[in-house]
């Protein structure tokens, strides 16, 4: 009997191969690494790291259950097999999710006339419709079933039959995040960090620390590539590798002294591309500096300093064989990143076509490599100290996390990694404090109009008082 209770929210699940969602089925199982795509980003946040208070959310849920759409030939439209349940027993493994699922109906195929259509359905855009992945979609189940009755007029009875009464939205847990203490000084910043040094394990003692700072202790620790709109859906990452060509097709003189993939990426990162870059300092007041200092000033928005401590072995360099797989990811288009299977063995990954593909571009920066690229590396998050080519670079005491494919960073860290935060307030009494030990626009950001700026600045306060 089909249960009635509807949600606010709504599991969409989504397979590329059709036979696997067309036949019987029991069980899904879907890699971490496609979990939440599509998400809305404070719903993805709250899940992400896929503990019980998540995995009991999600079990709430009406789910639909999908092959990825299909065009049938030229003229005759698309399709998609879909199915309507509840998924139970979930389980989330190091690198699978996994749960029962029990059909409440099976639409089987539906047929759609164009892609419009089929996006009207579940309110999807096109990227979303191609891609293998389990969402937590905002909307009301009810309603999209109501639309599949139009569709497939033979299930109206049982659509009619879930669109009992409702039981309230369910709620995702609350976002948890380690958090050392509040700092209103430099004093009390310095103190929360001394703190934390001393109280770290003994045997955690050789790691390396790197800090960020937001300006708004609401932002995430996304690279930019990597970053979606408020529904869920990339920006940019979809046309990373036409973003990276385009820049250099129209400046290739700046980057011929670039000798790896890597060094790319870094200057793209400092002319404000999107890319797959996430910046990190060694130097703390700089840290502190940036989650201070807004493009309109200090604000009275809270704002955050996060604190990562990395295991000593596990920070890479720039000429690193991992840093050269992840970073010339860049280089595949959005199918071929599509086609990336990360739970395939090493010596089958390394035979697909896209490991191919791949291998080229790592060969183009390092002839001797050889088809050995280890799958679990290509999914990672490294810590990597970059040359310091530029002044920026320099000042900031600048270091990357590289994210790889499919890449997301939980909010306590990963293994090897640690994060924490202290937030900030008091932001402009801090900046006060920090030009007086000469960390300020000038030093931070060393070009000529950062500086001219600076002083104007300075000498306007010191005229005004």
């Amino acid at each position: 009997m089909g249960r009635g209770n509807m949600s606010d929210n709504f599991n969409y699940i989504a397979f590329g191969n059709p036979d696997y969602v067309a036949g019987e089925i029991d069980t899904v199982e879907m890699n971490r690494v496609r979990m939440f795509e599509y998400t809305p980003t404070d719903i993805e946040n709250r899940l992400g790291d896929l503990g019980a208070d998540a995995i009991a959310f999600l079990e709430k849920l009406p789910t639909f259950l999908c092959s990825e759409i299909a065009r049938k030939g030229r003229g005759e439209g698309f399709s998609m097999f879909v199915k309507y349940g509840r998924i139970e027993e979930a389980e989330a493994g190091r690198r699978e999710v996994s749960a029962r699922f029990e059909t409440i109906i099976d639409f089987d195929e539906i047929n759609f006339a164009d892609l419009d259509e089929a996006r009207d359905l579940f309110e999807a855009d096109a990227y979303q419709l191609f891609r293998t992945h389990w969402a937590v979609r905002e909307g009301d189940a009810k309603a999209i079933l109501a639309k599949l009755a139009k569709l497939k007029p033979e299930f109206a009875k049982q659509v009619a039959q879930q669109a009992g009464p409702e039981a309230g939205a369910a709620a995702p847990p609350p976002r948890t995040r380690k958090t050392l203490g509040e700092a209103s000084s430099v004093e009390a910043f310095l103190k929360l960090l001394y703190k934390l040094s001393d109280d770290e394990p003994a045997d955690d003692k050789d790691t390396e620390s790197f800090f960020r700072g937001h300006e708004d202790a609401r932002f995430e620790l996304t690279p930019s590539l990597l970053r979606k709109s408020p529904d869920g859906a990339w920006q940019f990452m979809p046309n990373e590798d036409r973003l990276c060509k385009e820049l250099l097709i129209a400046h290739y003189d700046e980057f011929q002294a670039d000798q790896y993939c890597f060094d790319r990426l870094v200057r793209m990162q400092h002319y404000g591309l999107p890319t797959r870059l996430l910046d990190i300092s060694s130097n703390p007041l700089v840290a502190l500096f940036f989650a201070c200092h807004g493009r309109n000033g200090p604000s009275d928005v809270e704002g955050e300093v996060i604190v990562f401590k990395v295991r000593s072995d596990d920070v890479k360099y720039y000429d690193s064989d991992t840093v050269s797989c992840l970073a010339n990811i860049s280089n595949l288009t959005f199918e071929q990143k599509n086609d990336l299977n990360l739970n395939l063995g090493m010596e089958d990954f390394n035979g697909t076509e896209v490991a191919g593909k791949l291998l080229h571009h790592i060969k183009s920066e390092k002839g001797f490599f050889e088809p050995r690229m280890i799958p679990d590396d290509l999914g990672s998050i490294v810590c990597v100290k970059a040359k310091r080519t530029n002044t920026r670079i320099k000042s900031q005491a600048g270091a990357f996390l590289l994210y790889g494919h499919d890449a997301t960073l939980s909010e306590d860290g990963q293994e090897g990694m640690t994060i924490s935060r202290i937030t900030i307030t008091n932001k402009a009494e801090i900046l006060r404090q920090l030009d007086s030990i000469n960390v300020n626009a000038s030093t931070v950001y060393p070009s000529i109009d950062q500086t001219t700026d600076h002083l104007r600045n300075r000498y306007l306060a010191s005229h005004s008082a």
